[in-house]
């Protein structure tokens, strides 16, 4: 999986954590702190870097890419098949595991315009800002050679495109929504097990899912939670509306939209009644939690089936499902950027279009499952016949493609991953520890609000 928000850097995908190039300073004394490997973009943080030496690749033009977290191109053989389609190029690529170790040093070399890749990645949940602070550093990649912006959901062609028409990313990946959950689970609590009866049970309202935990809770095999974690949860029911932290003008609405406090405090009184766990997603104790099978349900865009699979003992396989969420959503996502300083910016944008193509994001969700962006791919068999050794005969693909299809086109705003990220850490989190909601609710928002004014 990607590292991507909440607090995997996830809540806008692959949930947030955003710093603006306003606030210069602050970043620069971020990635001073980091260290001169990350002022480089080589941080590694147990990620996976490529020799940049150009040894061995005489002749050939070196394409670099920088990413964060698991994007899986190499490893579902895309970059092998672009080589030799091209055998003048050559693809490395430095991985940093985190994005919200990667984010700061990408500010940074953007700031600066030194120190670039050829291609860099930005998340879903930082594109706002790019578009809004750095566009001009940055090609029009609606010019790369075969783009067409119909390829893509127009959602998420908008999310890269400035005021004046420039597209500066090419949207990878896309996190659709649904509920995965445990059916040998559910089914010793009671509960029923079909995916359709479960999806027709919480149609339309998350407080409905509430209502399954409960039931679930009542008789649930000992030492097991409903859902994962409160972070989880709250970035599914967030990511299924429209506005959110901003409205449309670009305004900072997140504390006068009843949406957020009302998402805050069902997932704080669902913490209280010890629905959900009380980890925080992608750390240590949290995936033990998947290994020792301590949940029965989990918030899940495609990308989070591999993130079970990492963690989970080798007979959960097929004792998964997939059901419809209770409203469709989408978290996490991702784009390819080029930008203007970098080495190869010619080669850099063939590459991109190829690898975002929908051909090879067909290729990527088949061996990956990392859900395409561009909806010709819904009709493709790699779609329409997906399935995961997780979840057994689910219908994944046509399960994630329908909830692509009907999300929202959201608002996102500059600073998401700030408020995402700080409604959970400083928030949520200290609901489990025994805080009132109302409590954590007031320490969230002053702290979010601090961020905001620096």
């Amino acid at each position: 999986m990607r590292g991507r928000t909440l607090p995997h850097s996830r809540l806008g995908s692959r949930g947030v954590k955003t710093r603006r190039s306003a606030r210069r300073a602050v970043v620069l004394a971020v990635t001073a702190a980091m260290g001169a490997g990350l002022l480089a973009g080589c941080a590694d943080d147990g990620g996976s870097g490529s020799d940049s030496s150009g040894g061995g690749n005489s002749g050939k033009t070196v394409v670099k890419m920088g990413l964060f977290g698991a994007f899986g191109f190499k490893e579902a053989g895309l970059y092998d098949e672009y080589e030799k389609l091209n055998p003048n190029i050559k693809i490395e690529e430095n991985v940093t595991q985190r994005n919200e170790n990667y984010y700061p040093a990408l500010v940074n070399h953007l700031t600066t315009n030194a120190g670039l890749m050829d291609i860099q990645a930005v998340e879903v949940g930082n594109i706002a800002e790019v578009v809004s602070t750095q566009a001009d550093k940055l090609e029009d990649v609606s010019k790369a050679p075969g783009v067409k912006s119909s390829d893509w959901l127009d959602w998420k062609w908008q999310q890269a495109t400035t005021k004046d028409g420039r597209t500066i990313g090419l949207g990878t990946d896309v996190g659709p929504v649904g509920i995965c959950y445990r059916k040998d689970l559910f089914e010793k609590a009671g509960l029923p097990t079909d995916r359709e009866e479960l999806a027709k049970s919480w149609a339309g309202d998350w407080k409905k899912l509430i209502k399954v935990g409960e039931e679930y809770q009542k008789n649930a095999p000992e030492g097991t939670t409903f859902m994962d974690s409160p972070g989880g949860l709250m970035s599914a029911i967030l990511g299924s509306e429209k506005v959110r932290f901003y409205d449309k003008s670009g305004k900072v609405i997140y504390k006068d939209n009843p949406v957020v406090k009302q998402s805050f405090m069902m997932t704080a009184k669902a913490a209280q009644d010890g629905l959900v766990g009380a980890q925080t997603q992608f750390q240590p104790d949290w995936n033990t939690t998947i290994a020792n099978s301590k949940f029965a349900a989990i918030a899940c865009p495609p990308w989070m089936l591999g993130t079970l699979k990492e963690h989970s003992k080798g007979d959960t396989k097929g004792k998964w499902d997939v059901a419809v969420a209770p409203k469709s959503g989408n978290w996490g996502g991702a784009f390819l950027s080029v930008p203007k300083s970098g080495k190869n910016v010619k080669e850099a944008m063939k590459l991109a279009a190829w690898l975002t193509a929908p051909e090879q994001q067909a290729k990527l969700f088949k061996v990956q499952g990392n859900f395409p962006s561009a909806p010709a791919t819904y009709t493709t068999p790699e779609v329409l016949d997906a399935k995961n050794e997780m979840t057994g005969d689910a219908p994944i693909g046509k399960i994630f493609a329908e909830a692509a299809k009907t999300t929202p086109v959201q608002v996102i705003g500059p600073k998401d991953q700030v408020i995402g990220s700080s409604l959970n850490d400083n928030g949520l989190v200290l609901v489990t520890k025994g805080t009132s909601p109302a409590k954590a609710w007031e320490t969230a928002t002053k702290t979010i609000d601090n961020n905001l004014e620096k």
